[in-house]
């Protein structure tokens, strides 16, 4: 069995999106990505130069190949996905706009495959010592189905005998589920991570409006020996440990061509500094820096550059601005 740093778990799915800003009722055409916030987490490790795995359920059809492909294509490896037969994709339907009219999301995906994703259908042989350090999860995962639900927590459960660590990101989408259900649903699986990823935004869903500080410390005082990083939009990112010391990352201004995985990105450059160093502070940029530039490539993937991330990072004490 080959060591990965980082394993994630979740689905993928296909984004269908009309060109330029035309509304999906008038269009003719689609451009199609790949997207998944897990498999955006692991292409963005992989491309900083981590060695990571993508567990998910994939129907066994020319849909569901295609986004096995689009994930490998990019490093990441792929030969523990589950194939299933006569089970569909889910698919999202981005309508991009400009102000006043809002971009909107739609979901196709109720029913997909990875909602039906089970604990046995997790590879013991990987869940052994020393095969990875980490194990990624989202709220998204958790939200799918009560099957995919039951799988994260027993990838968690077999992660932690393993000796791995666990991060974990909210992620909350309402059109998944509501507020309550995503702090009920959640609860179980912050609990087990070592990291926990809540953008300010996700607080407020799950918890009531709060100040950053006050959020912070709402979910230290909730989780009291993990690490919350909390990310602020455009006032940057926060984190606190579990010795009390608490960091702040301002923002890194950026063009917006792709704002679709920017959490993810961001998910993934705070983890290979993290996994690399040991340092918040240094995750933090590399955060910042990697949510940066995927705000600058269009599609759900952080196809980055690790040097121009370096550079990026190395340059973000006081945030930077990229034209």
């Amino acid at each position: 069995m080959q060591r990965f740093d980082v394993v994630t778990l979740g689905e993928s799915m296909l984004r269908l999106t009309p060109p330029g800003y035309l509304r999906i009722e008038q269009t003719v055409s689609f451009d199609i990505w790949v997207g998944g916030t897990e498999s955006n987490t692991a292409v963005g490790l992989a491309r900083l130069g981590m060695d990571v795995a993508w567990l998910s359920r994939l129907p066994d059809s020319p849909l569901g190949r295609y986004i096995r492909n689009r994930i490998a294509q990019y490093g990441v490896d792929v030969s523990q996905v589950v194939w299933a037969r006569d089970e569909r994709l889910g698919i999202y339907f981005h309508e991009k706009a400009i102000d006043p009219r809002a971009s909107e999301i739609i979901y196709d995906r109720r029913g997909s495959a990875m909602s039906r994703m089970q604990p046995s259908d997790l590879p013991d042989e990987l869940f052994q010592v020393g095969v990875a350090d980490l194990l990624h999860a989202t709220g998204i995962t958790l939200a799918i189905g009560s099957a995919a639900r039951a799988t994260v927590h027993a990838a968690m459960r077999q992660a932690q005998t393993a000796g791995w660590r666990i991060s974990f990101d909210t992620n909350y989408r309402s059109k998944l589920w509501s507020g309550a259900e995503a702090a009920k649903g959640c609860q179980q699986a912050m609990q087990m991570a070592d990291v926990i990823f809540c953008p300010l935004d996700d607080y407020g869903n799950l918890y009531g409006d709060a100040s950053a500080d006050d959020a912070l410390s709402g979910l230290a005082e909730r989780f009291p020996d993990t690490l919350i990083v909390m990310t602020l939009g455009k006032d940057g990112a926060i984190a606190k440990t579990p010795r009390g010391e608490i960091f702040r990352q301002p923002a890194i201004l950026a063009g917006e061509v792709g704002r679709i995985g920017g959490g993810d990105a961001f998910a993934a450059g705070f983890l290979y500094a993290w996994l690399r160093h040991a340092d918040v502070a240094l995750a933090l940029k590399w955060g910042a820096a990697m949510s940066a530039m995927k705000y600058t490539i269009p599609g759900d993937l952080p196809l980055v550059d690790r040097e121009a991330v370096a550079a990026l990072a190395a340059g973000a004490v006081g945030g930077g601005l990229i034209r």
